[in-house]
């Protein structure tokens, strides 16, 4: 297995990731707008998955959906080097993978560009002083609407209650549509929505493991 250090030079030599840092911003980045042409070239819909460790529920997702094509975000290189390789040695060419801090994604997105947005366990910050880190407070959704379809779907899963409802709340308060959710995904999944329990993440195998149950939601900004 490579080292940290030579997982993060060989990143910069995978087709498939980009980055984009503080010091890149007086720079536009090159794919904002352009995701479609330069990296996928198709105009297949765009899927957005932040936070997505080693790529488990990215590279998932796009080998069940050849028709959508597939974005995964953290800010960890040595953690995308997983997703990134997988795809490249499994010619996943509707995976692609960007390494940048989420305070900087409407950098890196045009206006109406992705079609939907995933958070997958997320830190739900469970502290008060640090709300305004949660991916779904409305700082986050007013980020993601600069982006986002105006009928993109947000997909949540995460095993934390307090996180579940805090977003829940977010939702009533701010008016915005609420299509589904359920405290108990695993009991409660629909048969024609298989994808949202057949696809785990690292830690969503180990919540399950040990009985944990698993929240979901799906909400539009609009």
């Amino acid at each position: 297995m490579p080292s940290k250090q030579e997982k993060f030079k060989e990143l910069d030599t995978f087709k498939n990731c980009f980055k984009f840092f503080f010091e890149d911003i007086p720079n536009a980045f090159k794919l904002k707008g352009k995701w479609h042409e330069l990296m996928f070239e198709n105009d297949h819909p765009i899927v957005l998955e932040l936070g997505c460790g080693k790529g488990e529920y990215t590279i998932g997702l796009a080998q069940k959906h050849p028709e959508k094509n597939f974005i995964g975000l953290d800010v960890k290189g040595n953690r995308i080097w997983t997703g990134a390789k997988q795809a490249i040695d499994n010619k996943l060419y509707n995976v692609g993978f960007l390494r940048t801090r989420i305070d900087f994604i409407d950098h890196c997105f045009e206006s109406n560009e992705v079609d939907e947005i995933w958070i997958t366990f997320p830190d739900p910050q469970p502290q008060k002083t640090r709300e305004r880190k949660r991916l779904t407070h409305m700082m986050f959704l007013n980020r993601y609407k600069k982006f986002l379809k105006a009928d993109g779907l947000i997909h949540l899963k995460t095993d934390s209650t307090g996180f579940y409802e805090y977003t829940l709340e977010v939702i009533k308060e701010n008016k915005l549509p609420l299509i589904w959710h359920t405290n108990h995904l695993y009991k409660n999944c629909p048969a024609d929505r298989q994808e949202l329990t057949s696809i785990k993440t690292y830690y969503e195998g180990l919540f399950t493991a040990k009985g944990e149950d698993i929240k979901y939601i799906c909400f539009k900004l609009s």
